[in-house]
């Protein structure tokens, strides 16, 4: 009786078979997996093709192993629930970022750090080597999470900055001249009493769009005395007390800067209770040019930033950040755009 042993399968391809069939080097297979952009796109297309015909399947475990790599970047975001969910900004920058990384591998982790002890454990989850990157959105000016990443040397980017001399690679939109070019439509438009309602200003997002209407409201010949200035704090809420505030201190004013649509959203519900008609008796102009803008009665006047581009762009500086270390820190900044409705 002859016994037949059991069939052997076929192995699995290897990365030397496949750099041969696509005539590369193993390392450049290798950085095309790992998406490095120090790679032709003819000689990418050779590895590619030869990985689909092969049918090539990468060991992560490995990989990750070899170069302690996690395949995994942390999306962090400062703030509450209640702000997150509140405000179109974070799901548009968390929509951009998805879609910077989805030609890749990577797995993309969502973490809210509201309080010290979630700022530390996030950290020690950072330490151990859980993820290869981070993308930090909504940094205040005193948050020393990014020094601490800094400081392992572990690649982040900011969405937006904390300071003009930012070292941390960051993507910015420019928010001085989105200001200047929202309150020189207002006086384009007549409007000669101007107010405005901040956002927090130990944010140098605030900051900027602060600046930027004391300078256009200088030019045009107004008053940019402090009593025309109300501060909030990005939320619906601090918009209407604020514009309740400037309400009261200059019950003449004709038109109001507001430096986020949620809180444009607030002004125009104060603006409503007070009996003024907007645009009528007071324009109104916010910033973000979000979904909020298009939903309001009447329709918000709004800066637009390219807030899925700053996801989109964040996510690649990353990727390269990861991909070559000790590469220098990146700076971007991207144009703005006033979006006209009925508001102003």
């Amino acid at each position: 009786m002859v016994v037949k042993g059991r069939a052997s399968r076929p192995s699995q391809p290897t990365l030397e078979e496949v750099a041969a069939l696509a005539g590369v080097g193993r390392g450049t297979v290798s950085r095309v997996i790992n998406n490095s952009p120090r790679v032709r796109d003819s000689t990418r297309q050779l590895v590619q093709d030869a990985i689909a015909e092969l049918g090539y399947v990468p060991n992560r475990a490995a990989r990750a192993l070899a170069g302690s790599r996690t395949d995994a970047v942390a999306l962090v975001i400062p703030e509450t629930e209640k702000r997150f969910f509140a405000e179109p900004y974070f799901s548009d920058v968390l929509h951009g970022v998805g879609t910077g990384l989805a030609d890749t591998e990577m797995q993309l982790l969502l973490t809210l750090v509201r309080n010290e002890n979630e700022r530390r454990r996030f950290l020690q989850y950072a330490r151990a080597g859980r993820v290869d990157g981070v993308l930090l959105v909504s940094v205040h000016g005193d948050d020393p999470l990014p020094d601490l990443l800094a400081e392992m040397s572990l690649p982040t980017v900011l969405s937006g900055r904390r300071s003009a001399d930012e070292r941390v690679s960051y993507v910015d939109s420019d928010n001085v001249g989105g200001a200047r070019s929202a309150v020189r439509h207002l006086a384009d438009t007549g409007r000669r009493r101007i107010a405005t309602v901040t956002g927090p200003l130990d944010m140098y997002v605030a900051q900027c769009r602060l600046g930027g209407y004391q300078e256009a409201v200088a030019a045009s010949g107004g008053d940019p005395d402090p009593s025309w200035t109300a501060h909030g704090d990005f939320t619906e809420e601090s918009g209407r007390r604020a514009m309740t505030e400037l309400l009261t201190r200059h019950p003449d004013l004709d038109a109001v800067f507001a430096a986020s649509d949620v809180m444009a959203a607030g002004a125009l519900h104060s603006l409503r209770a007070a009996g003024r008609r907007v645009p009528e008796d007071v324009a109104v102009v916010g910033f973000d040019d979000s979904p909020i803008a298009g939903h309001t009665d009447p329709q918000l006047t709004s800066v637009r930033q390219p807030v899925e581009e700053m996801g989109q762009a964040m996510a690649r500086v990353l990727l390269e950040g990861i991909n070559n270390p000790g590469a220098p820190h990146q700076h971007a900044v991207l144009p703005t755009e006033l979006v006209r409705r009925a508001s102003s």
